[in-house]
């Protein structure tokens, strides 16, 4: 499966959006702290209690190697649910990156760390450790659904998720996909439009 989710971060959200018709769609501003970097990991989720990270501590106890932690609240805030301890206790258990419905601190130091992290903010304000919240249950971001095990593929153009049922599917829609662009940018290359290439010239006599 390694194999299948480099594949996956290779081919970007942008492309694994669009060949899944357009489903898994995150809709949030997404800070990529480390730039450049991408990943693609089936989702451990994590539910936090407003403001609080207790459950980003606890679930490092059960991240496995190559997922991807995701992190929510009831209430999407500009509050830090991780710095850079906490990150590296991520990266050292072996996640692929993390996508924070908040906010991160120590930037810098997470720069240096590289695990690939994505978060609504960068704010200064730290959360609270004293509300229960839920690790593997379906949370929301951004309008998106993301249950445990949902494949999510993380680039600089943001955020898609894939239903791990769905995955096979996807993935195999998301090489014939990157295939006929590669086709497409060699003619666009020599001189081609895709205008014409795309049938659009005719659209627009239609609909004029």
């Amino acid at each position: 499966m390694r194999r299948t989710y480099e594949e996956l971060a290779r081919l970007g959200s942008a492309t694994v959006y669009e060949a899944g018709g357009r489903r898994g769609y995150v809709d949030a501003d997404l800070v990529q702290v480390v730039p450049g970097s991408r990943a693609a990991g089936p989702a451990r989720t994590v539910r936090c209690g407003q403001d609080d990270n207790l459950m980003v501590h606890a679930v490092m106890a059960d991240v496995e190697p190559g997922e991807v932690i995701v992190v929510s609240m009831p209430e999407p805030r500009p509050v830090a649910l991780v710095g850079e301890l906490l990150a590296t206790q991520a990266k050292a258990h072996g996640a692929a990156a993390m996508l924070i419905d908040a906010s991160v601190r120590d930037v810098e130091e997470l720069i240096e760390l590289g695990l690939p992290i994505w978060a609504r903010w960068v704010r200064v304000r730290g959360a609270g450790k004293a509300l229960a919240g839920a690790i593997g249950e379906p949370v929301r971001i951004g309008g998106a659904s993301i249950s445990n095990g949902d494949v999510v593929v993380l680039d600089a153009d943001g955020a898609a998720v894939v239903e791990r049922e769905r995955l096979d599917e996807v993935l195999e829609a998301s090489r014939r996909r990157g295939e006929d662009e590669r086709v497409k940018r060699s003619k666009l290359e020599a001189g081609a439009l895709s205008f014409d290439l795309d049938g659009l010239r005719e659209r627009l006599e239609a609909a004029r």
